[in-house]
């Protein structure tokens, strides 16, 4: 299978249309026709409906893995482009907004001290990108936060071999404004507070759908939805009354206007993790060993 056709089925698929997956491609909507009709051609089987536009059984099938051995492909012609390069060693780190904390800047900066021809760079991006970015081989490494019970890893999309290590964990607290009811409180269960209003913001708080989950309920009522990484900025929502937000403890410090109470129901507590693809090396494999401390693996 063509992998340019896989890509021209994967956006007519998710556009429900030709034409639209025409404009996002660039192509003509006769060029996108064509690439459908000629993998139809090769797999021996209709692979989506014209009118309307939607998935065969066939069609839904090949999208499971199209997605994934598109990755897979990227990854190994970023691998190889690595190996076949000038030599000028690089590092492309991805973080999630809670992940990106001090002592990851000091990592970073022991890599340059160790690495000083090294090209570094670091992306701040949403939880959702980084998985794929690191199967693809976008990002050298990953950091990616959620909430997590002690004894369970983050979940991670199917997109392809990722290594998880976790590299920190801490307290989870509650965000109220100054003066809120629930201010004085020494604990707070999450059951509790289904009915307050909440900020949305999936990228630098914890994912309502997530709380949704773990508390069983269709409650935590959106006021706002905050679509951006920076986390002052949010906390700044919550200081002004639009809602509150559930963060990890060390995220919260020093903010005015802000209370913090302690989640005590459900076990649930704050987790970074270090994802990385099969192959680590150079800045990528000195970095893994500072933020994980596992000397052993990665030394």
């Amino acid at each position: 299978m063509d992998p340019h056709l896989l890509r021209t089925f994967i956006s007519v698929a998710r556009c429900g249309s030709f034409s639209d997956a025409a404009h996002e491609l660039g192509f003509t909507p006769a060029a996108v026709s064509e690439h459908i009709a000629s993998l139809e051609a090769d797999l021996r089987t209709p692979l989506l409906t014209r009118r309307p536009v939607m998935l065969t059984s066939a069609g839904a099938r090949l999208l499971e893995h199209a997605g994934p051995l598109l990755l897979r492909l990227d990854a190994a012609r970023a691998d190889v482009e690595r190996l076949s390069g000038s030599g000028a060693a690089r590092l492309v780190v991805g973080a999630s907004p809670l992940a990106m904390t001090p002592r990851i800047a000091a990592a970073l900066d022991r890599v340059r001290q160790a690495h000083p021809a090294a090209r570094a760079s670091l992306r701040i991006l949403g939880r959702r990108e980084i998985p794929a970015a690191v199967a693809s081989g976008t990002l050298d490494l990953g950091l990616v936060d959620g909430p997590a019970t002690p004894a369970d890893a983050l979940p991670l999309p199917e997109v392809g071999p990722l290594t998880a290590v976790t590299v920190a964990e801490a307290p989870l607290v509650v965000a109220l404004p100054t003066g809120h009811p629930l201010a004085r409180r020494l604990g707070l269960r999450l059951a509790d507070l289904a009915d307050a209003e909440w900020l949305d913001a999936p990228d630098a708080a914890m994912p309502l759908e997530q709380l949704r989950a773990v508390s069983r309920t269709d409650g935590f009522r959106t006021s706002l939805t905050y679509e951006g990484t920076d986390v002052r900025g949010l906390l700044a929502l919550t200081a002004a009354g639009h809602g509150l937000a559930l963060l990890p403890h060390p995220a919260t410090k020093g903010t005015p206007g802000i209370v913090t109470s302690p989640l005590i129901a459900p076990r649930l507590l704050h987790r970074t993790e270090l994802l990385h693809g099969p192959a680590v090396d150079g800045p990528a494999r000195t970095l893994a060993a500072v933020v994980t401390g596992d000397r052993h693996r990665y030394g």
